[in-house]
């Protein structure tokens, strides 16, 4: 898959994210030089894992029949140390609809092991940068 980022010009920062037929306004803050006309590089990849752990959630419920209603991901940064090296990612889950304890804790544990989570912590990624 081949996702294409390209600079508007309509904005002082902004790129335009192009995945498939989506588009997705990237942008920087205002204390960054930025307008804040979209998330930051940073929001979409917190945003990433707070979404793979709804989508592995309610996937998981409804292959079990397990009754879900809503859920709430909420996906808090630390960037205090990044410079060091350490990037921290706190996630919140709240989950709506008639469920046992025991379904809550597996849909805990269910969440824990999204595909970003794992990629985020568990893979060595490499990158490659060259001229287009």
């Amino acid at each position: 898959m081949t996702i294409k980022i390209t600079r508007d010009t309509s904005g002082v920062m902004k790129h335009r994210i192009q995945i498939r037929d989506h588009v997705v306004i990237a942008d920087i803050d205002e204390a960054g030089g930025g307008e804040d006309a979209g998330p930051s590089p940073h929001d979409l990849y917190d945003s990433a894992l707070g979404a793979c752990k709804a989508l592995t959630v309610l996937w998981y419920a409804k292959r079990k029949q397990i009754p879900v209603e809503n859920i709430e991901v909420v996906v808090e940064r630390d960037d205090s140390e990044e410079s060091k090296g350490i990037y921290r990612l706190k996630t919140k889950l709240a989950l709506t609809g008639d469920l046992t304890e025991a379904q809550r804790s597996e849909l805990l544990n269910v969440a824990g092991k999204c595909p970003v989570h794992k990629l985020m912590t568990k893979v060595t990624t490499e990158i490659e940068t060259e001229w287009l």
